[in-house]
């Protein structure tokens, strides 16, 4: 008999719609970049290549589309608001649909109904992905005007952000207006450092970290970053005994791939990895909790193995102790100090590898950068097709309630869709 009602109180509570939903978004992530994680993370000291955090929680894949007038490949901003609004719509917009006409998101859906609602980034606050969850504006550069929209916009009376978490200082301290003070005048918590995540009393609250996007995670205080902000974040939310919606990004993973930095890339998909890792956790707890994870597209065509070598190495960015970017601008020095970019790389340069670092050297920083990433990109035999993105496909993931929602293949506008469904509209 106790078994019998068991499963009976199973099979109500997956009837009952999650009480938190927490949508975390790869930006960039095409499913090479979660297949080289597994490398990336495999201990070359056993036969078996061991799993990741994404292994066990694959779902199905999504197609990532624009509107028509777009063609096939998306920006984050249409991905975004695809993805938030379940409507299509041209690359460079937030959160309206093709025809310009703004579209209720699922966050301020939750907004309406009593939920609490948070934004987590890498990137600022009122980028692309962000901007598509709580804002509405014709052009994604619109970065002031999206900025006063989560102080201006009003969901039965309160902001429509409770906590929102990232870079965009900015955007947000201006000559012209001051959001913060006028934040914490609503009786918001402002915070700027890392080190204040543990000190939050209010559960609403605006964390700015950097003047735009947060440092790549290799040269960041906190390389795990997002899952301090993730920790934060839902410590605050959960108070509200209805629930709530949240919005995590790994942005830079996008950023990585953009400027062919496989490095960087692996490094911010790490830190997506740990804060997935934590939320897993967090739902074992908090079983009543759903969170899916996709990509808005791909980036970089990112090729795990290039130049017909069926090879891919690793090991050579596994010890880098800052970022490609980071490296090229510490040689100030007018001769190439190879040394501490041996040390920074923790490998060291060929003769022919110093040469050629030695001849960027003198041309500038950005050719510096440029070199120390070919250099990594020969040494691990990556290849790419563009600085842009691209078309395909991307994983879908998801655990908690009503994981099986999301299973098969599906659309992008579909994961909003079902979320709304999810909410109850």
């Amino acid at each position: 008999m106790t078994a019998v009602v068991s499963f009976a109180a199973a099979a109500h509570d997956e009837q009952k719609s999650p009480k938190n939903i927490i949508m975390v978004v790869g930006d960039g992530m095409g499913p090479a970049y979660t297949a080289a994680y597994r490398y990336f993370k495999d201990n070359p000291q056993t036969p078996m290549i061991e799993a990741t955090v994404f292994d066990d929680i694959l779902v199905g894949r999504s197609s990532t589309y624009p509107a028509r007038v777009s063609g096939f490949v998306t920006d984050s901003a249409a991905s975004g608001t695809a993805l938030a609004t379940g409507h299509k719509s041209y690359n460079g917009a937030i959160g309206v649909d093709a025809n310009e006409k703004p579209q209720q998101s699922v966050l301020e859906f939750a907004k309406s109904i009593g939920k609490s609602t948070g934004l987590v980034v890498t990137s600022q606050i009122n980028h692309a992905t962000p901007a598509s969850y709580a804002a509405h504006a014709q052009k994604r550069k619109m970065y002031n005007i999206i900025a006063d929209q989560y102080f201006d916009n009003k969901i039965n009376g309160e902001h429509t952000v409770d906590v929102m978490l990232g870079g965009g200082t900015k955007y947000f301290k201006r000559d012209d207006r001051d959001l913060t003070k006028a934040f914490e005048k609503d009786g918001y918590q402002y915070i700027d450092n890392y080190s204040q995540l543990a000190t939050l009393k209010s559960d609403k609250v605006l964390g700015l970290f950097a003047d735009t996007g947060l440092p790549w995670a290799l040269d960041d205080s906190q390389p795990h970053r997002l899952k301090a902000m993730t920790m934060a974040a839902v410590d605050r939310l959960d108070n509200n005994e209805k629930g709530f919606f949240m919005l995590v990004e790994g942005s830079q993973v996008d950023w990585g791939g953009h400027a062919n930095d496989i490095a960087s890339a692996m490094a911010e998909l790490d830190d997506l990895a740990v804060t997935i890792q934590w939320l897993k956790t967090y739902v074992k707890k908090n079983p009543d909790t759903l969170v899916i994870i996709t990509a808005d597209h791909s980036t970089g065509g990112f090729t795990i193995g290039a130049n017909g070598d069926y090879a891919w190495r690793p090991e050579f960015i596994k010890n880098l102790k800052a970022s490609p970017e980071a490296i090229a601008k510490s040689q100030l020095a007018k001769k190439l100090d190879v040394k501490a970019i041996n040390s920074q790389l923790g490998f060291d340069l060929t003769t022919e590898e110093v040469a050629t670092l030695t001849t960027a050297h003198k041309d500038s920083m950005k050719s510096l950068n440029k070199a120390i990433k070919k250099v990594i990109d020969i040494r691990t035999n990556t290849g790419w097709t563009t600085s842009g993105h691209t078309g395909v496909d991307v994983p879908v993931f998801a655990f908690g309630s009503h994981k099986n929602a999301f299973k098969g293949q599906i659309d992008n506008t579909d994961i909003a869709k079902k979320i709304f469904k999810l909410l109850g509209k």
